[in-house]
């Protein structure tokens, strides 16, 4: 089948490389403009634009997926289906209805729930025990197009962001192939989504990463899982930005004030939270390298008592 891809992310990475593996025609692939980044501002292509110049790709960025000049590459590659994972953009109907075979997406979430930008993150930051991969028709709605096929994973509590991502990147991409294999022969079945179910997840913003340490051990837990390893949660300590990346609830209570280091362990240091308490495991100061917190205290002497986020 020849195939326009669409994709930004890591998480669309799998799906690419299956697809060309597959052997389908890739007339293109479609991603993001390069992002500048680190403290020099330098461009850095997008993980779908380096793998498809590895692969030796045609590659197409542009900065608005609605425009003419889009429609008109599309209408030059004249694809059969257009696949996308983790674009990065709403794309328009004249775009959505262009190909035989329509326009599906791999999406990280079992829908109709978390339909949007930030499925996974949401989902951990939720405390969801599960997740996982929908197949579906794209429709001018967001994420609300019939479904085709779905596969569900296990959220285990070891599991943060970048863990659960990769593992539902590589379901994704098997799940899409055989999506694909399915549509050649003639229309897959369309699911239509109960909206009535529907929840978002919402793009994260700047105060997403901020942690409150008022709330549950668990909630403050759970954030921490969901932007590890980026952007990170992240707290203030004498006015300095801390992340932290890997901690675990302790079942206790201890005296002491809210967001108080109230004592060291072998692995890191505890918190008190608004009902418990947090060991924090793994942190970053801000200009350095994430590391064990065991070994950021060889460097901070004194933390015990200290108030965080202050």
């Amino acid at each position: 089948m020849r195939v326009v891809f669409m994709g930004t992310s890591v998480f669309a990475v799998p799906s690419l490389l299956k697809l060309y593996q597959s052997g389908h025609q890739i007339a293109a692939v479609v991603s993001q403009p390069d992002k500048a980044k680190g403290r020099g501002k330098k461009l850095s292509p997008t993980p779908i634009k380096e793998t498809a110049l590895s692969l030796g790709l045609e590659i197409y960025q542009i900065d608005n997926i609605k425009s003419h000049e889009a429609l008109a590459k599309i209408r030059e590659w004249d694809p059969e289906i257009i696949v996308v994972a983790s674009y990065g953009q709403i794309i328009p109907e004249s775009i959505l209805e262009y190909p035989s075979y329509g326009c599906i997406n791999v999406h990280a979430s079992i829908l109709p729930k978390y339909r949007g930008a930030a499925p996974i993150q949401r989902a951990i930051m939720a405390g969801e025990k599960s997740s996982g991969i929908t197949i579906m028709y794209m429709d001018k709605g967001l994420d609300t197009g019939d479904i085709i096929e779905q596969t569900s994973v296990d959220i285990n509590d070891d599991m943060d962001h970048g863990a659960l991502e990769k593992v539902l990147a590589e379901i994704g991409a098997d799940l899409l192939i055989q999506v694909i294999s399915e549509l050649e022969p003639g229309p897959a079945k369309r699911i239509k989504q109960d909206d009535s179910r529907a929840t978002y997840a919402h793009m994260l913003k700047r105060e997403d990463e901020l942690i409150n340490w008022s709330e549950s051990s668990l909630k403050i837990f759970n954030q921490i899982r969901a932007l590890s390893p980026v952007p990170g949660a992240y707290t203030l300590l004498d006015n300095v930005k801390i992340k932290i990346f890997l901690s675990r609830v302790i079942d206790e209570y201890l005296e002491g004030e809210v967001g108080q280091v109230v004592s060291l362990s072998k692995d890191g240091f505890v918190v008190k939270t608004g009902d418990k308490l947090l060991e924090v495991l793994e942190v970053q100061k801000e200009g350095k390298n994430r590391i064990k917190a065991v070994d950021f205290l060889r460097g901070y002497k004194g933390i015990t008592g200290k108030l965080l986020g202050i």
